[in-house]
Formats: C-alpha cells, sequence, structure tokens
C-alpha cells in the first residue's frame, strides 16, 4: 500500500565468524509488529519526538486524522506485503566538523512503522549488544560512555585511536545489514519490511533516487540498525581483549603504548573494510595521546578530567550570541524563555565537565548581551529614563547614558544600565545563571 494524504487515533482501537546467533523463533513477529498496543505506544513516541513531514507534507495532526479511518487497512497492507514507504525527504544539516550531514526525513505514517519495528526488534537485540556499546540503546547514554573512557584512563590506557567511520549512515551494505538482522529474526515477512523500508527511495530536487546503501539518519529504525551492523565490530574488538566505547560511529579504542595503538588501528581499519565494507576516513583517524582527541564533544585533561572541547565552547558562545541578537525582533519574555531551554539543555549535556574556569566569564557575557537588548528595546530616551529610574539608577546616570550615542554594547556596561539592571532583577526577569546552574550539575547547589 501507498499512504496518500487523507493516521488511526492509536488510542482506539559476532556475530564474528565464530558464533552463529540462532533466529528468534518467533515466525509471526510481524503481527507483534501490528499489534495495537505497540502501535499506540509507537505513535506516541513519534508524536512526542515531534519532527517534520516527509515527501506527502503530511504533517502529525493530518496523520492523526487520516489513522482515524485508514488504520485497519494500513495493518493489512503491513500484514499481507503490499505496504510500500514512500521516498525518503533529503535533507542537508550543517556538521559541527565542517560539510554537512544528509538525513532522510520519511512520511509520518512511516515513522510510525519504523518506530513499531524497533520496539519489537530491540529487546531480541539489544541484551546480546557490548556493554561497551552506548549509542541510542535502553538504559545507556553518552555520559556513560565518557566515564567508561575515564575508567580506562585511570588503569592506564592513555594512547587513543581514534576511528572516524566515512559516511556511515550513507554508505552500509543492506546485503551485510540484512544477514546480520537475519541472525535474530525468522520471520521473513519483518525482514521484507525492513528491507522495502531500506529501499524506499530519496527525493533529490524532484527525482526519486534509489537507495542501494545506506540506512539514513532521520528514521526511527536506523540507530538499531546501525548498531545491529556494529555490533560485530564490537564482538571482534571484544575477542581481542581491547578496551574502548562505541557511540553510534563514534569509536575510540585505548591501549596502553603507541605501538600497540598502531597495530590496533591498521588491523581495525583492515577488519572494517573486508568484514563490514565500512571505509576508514584516514585523514580524520589517528593514533594520539587522549589528550589530544575529541570524543562525544569532549577532551580530557589532567590524565583523566573532563572538558567540554574548543568547537563545544565555540558552538556555545554561538548559539548565545544568536538568542541574545538585538534585531531579533521577539520579546524578551520569549528571549529568556528560549535562553533558559538552551541553557538547561546545554548544561544537562556539557555540565559533567570539569572545567570550571570559562564558566564566570560566560555569566558576565552572556547578563551584558541581555541588558543590551533591553536597551535597544527601550528605544527612546524618556522611555530608557523611566526605566532606569524605576530599577534605583540615580537620575543623573540615568539622563547622562540615555542621551549617550555610543553603541549599545558600550552603553551596556555602564554604571546607569549595571545599578539598574542588577544581576538579581535580570535573574528575577527570568535570566538563568550559567555558574548556577554548572554548580548543581556538581552537586554544589
Amino acid at each position: 500500500m501507498t499512504h496518500s494524504k487523507p493516521a488511526m487515533n492509536p488510542s482506539g482501537g559476532a556475530e564474528s565468524r565464530r558464533e552463529v546467533t540462532k533466529p528468534a523463533l518467533d515466525t509471526r513477529l510481524l503481527e507483534r509488529v501490528v499489534d495495537p498496543d505497540n502501535m499506540r505506544r509507537a505513535w506516541k513516541r513519534v508524536t512526542a519526538n515531534k519532527g517534520a513531514p516527509g515527501i506527502d507534507r503530511m504533517t502529525l495532526e493530518e496523520a492523526d486524522i487520516w489513522l482515524r479511518t485508514n488504520w485497519d487497512t494500513l495493518c493489512e497492507s503491513v500484514l499481507d506485503g503490499s505496504y510500500q514507504p514512500l521516498p525518503l525527504r533529503r535533507k542537508a544539516i550543517p556538521k559541527a566538523s565542517g560539510g554537512e550531514r544528509l538525513l532522510g526525513i520519511p512520511a509520518v505514517i512511516d515513522r510510525l512503522i519504523q518506530q513499531a519495528v524497533a520496539q519489537i526488534l530491540t529487546p531480541i537485540f539489544d541484551s546480546g549488544f557490548s556493554r561497551w556499546s552506548f549509542g541510542f540503546r535502553p538504559a545507556r547514554s553518552a555520559h556513560q560512555a565518557l566515564r567508561q573512557v575515564q575508567a580506562f584512563l585511570q588503569a592506564g590506557y592513555r594512547i587513543a585511536v581514534d576511528l572516524d567511520l566515512e559516511k556511515f549512515f550513507d554508505r552500509v551494505s543492506h546485503d551485510i545489514l540484512m544477514a546480520r538482522v537475519a541472525r535474530k529474526v525468522a520471520d521473513k515477512r519483518v525482514l521484507s519490511l525492513i528491507g522495502r523500508l531500506l529501499r524506499s527511495g530519496v527525493l533529490v530536487e524532484g527525482i526519486v533516487q534509489p537507495t542501494e546503501l545506506g540506512t539514513p539518519q532521520g528514521g526511527p529504525l536506523s540507530p538499531l540498525l546501525a548498531n545491529i551492523l556494529l555490533d560485530d565490530l564490537d564482538k571482534e574488538l571484544e575477542r581481542r581483549g581491547l578496551r574502548f566505547a562505541r557511540y553510534a560511529d563514534d569509536l575510540l579504542i585505548l591501549v596502553k603504548t603507541e605501538r600497540a595503538a598502531l597495530r590496533v588501528k591498521a588491523s581495525i581499519t583492515k577488519y572494517l573494510t573486508r568484514e563490514l565494507r565500512l571505509t576508514v576516513n584516514e585523514k580524520k583517524s589517528r593514533v594520539a595521546p587522549i589528550s589530544q582527541c575529541v570524543f562525544l564533544g569532549f577532551t580530557f585533561y589532567r590524565g583523566t578530567k573532563l572538558r567540554g572541547s574548543e568547537k563545544a565552547f565555540a558552538d556555545f558562545r554561538h548559539r548565545l550570541k544568536r538568542y541574545t541578537g538585538r534585531s531579533w525582533g521577539v520579546s524578551m519574555e520569549y528571549r529568556l524563555t528560549k535562553l533558559a531551554q538552551y541553557l538547561r539543555g546545554w548544561m544537562g549535556y556539557f555540565g559533567i565537565s570539569d572545567y570550571y574556569s570559562p564558566i564566570p566569564e560566560f555569566d558576565h557575557w552572556l547578563r551584558r548581551r541581555v541588558r543590551m537588548c533591553y536597551w535597544k528595546q527601550w528605544r527612546h530616551v524618556r522611555t530608557k529614563v523611566r526605566n532606569l529610574l524605576a530599577l534605583g539608577t540615580s537620575r543623573k546616570q540615568a539622563i547622562f547614558t540615555a542621551i549617550s550615542r555610543k553603541s549599545y554594547w558600550r552603553l551596556s556596561k555602564t554604571l546607569a544600565t549595571q545599578s539598574g539592571m542588577t544581576n538579581q532583577w535580570l535573574k528575577n526577569q527570568g535570566l538563568l545563571s550559567i555558574r548556577d546552574l554548572w554548580m548543581k550539575a556538581h552537586g554544589y547547589a
């Protein structure tokens, strides 16, 4: 079935070469995929994740209406094999390291089916994954991967093999991937469904191009499929007794000597090329002391301590600058709300950093940026004088500053603006303190 616009209301109705894991005995796995309880959970997850429409431009709200009347037909099409996913919508987003990452955005209905499949397959595969694999797995996180690296560093493994898999999600071999899925999935209808999802094509400049390789980022099933493929790599690394941490396609292997690291890099590169048909980007891969490596946005210093990378701090400053741009035509209430959301999210991830030094300066700079926004928003001299006086600034300083022709940035650091728009006043307006968030993250508040 090819779904078209007119969603159910779901509330209604490694192996390595050494050892082959036997497939799951359940040959009626597809029935579990379209089971109403599973589909309701899948729809709840899809709506919670929000996301943009696919090539059919069907929104989540429209999908909900469509599913109310087409739910039975959709499930039947999945069961009888006539369901055909729509091509993906191509979207390029800039990468932090430069260049672009190509996303494939599935239609909403296809996201629902992908999520339903992922929910059934995850318990089957996840229990067999490596304990040193942390990406996109239940009860696992990037922070755990970083803590694992710290544990290896404390044990003396401080030379890193930093491997970069070139365009990993775009170059996955479907044959190799499906062979690994089939190790634990006996229901050939599920295998056929996954194959159709992988080969649905992608719309590029109005032309549908085939997807003969890859498991495009953007769909709920892609992370699980990536872990299934790379589990062979994990098992090979474990077989060799190597210390490593992997988060999706980000891999760091730790050894004690440079000589051992060079040997590991060469042999693992050969393994990836020969066994998994993946390409290692030699320009971005290297052997180096851990202090020279970036892993999941962090670097390591003084042996085992964590700090955000220079790029992470540069991106942080850039985003704050965007949210405090004086030409952004939004209310201060909205601006401070968006700032608070971003700061909580950033600190929720980077708050585990041990590196405190730049935090007070960021706080000082951010407060000055917000004062500048208020100063511009007040616009007229009388408004500025009136507001400063109301905030406790002396009349002389208020008038002198309000009539000044100096730049907004210069005037945001004057006695008048700082004595009026005090730190406490800014806090009362809703501006969060980066320092307070960092202290709270480290249990000091």
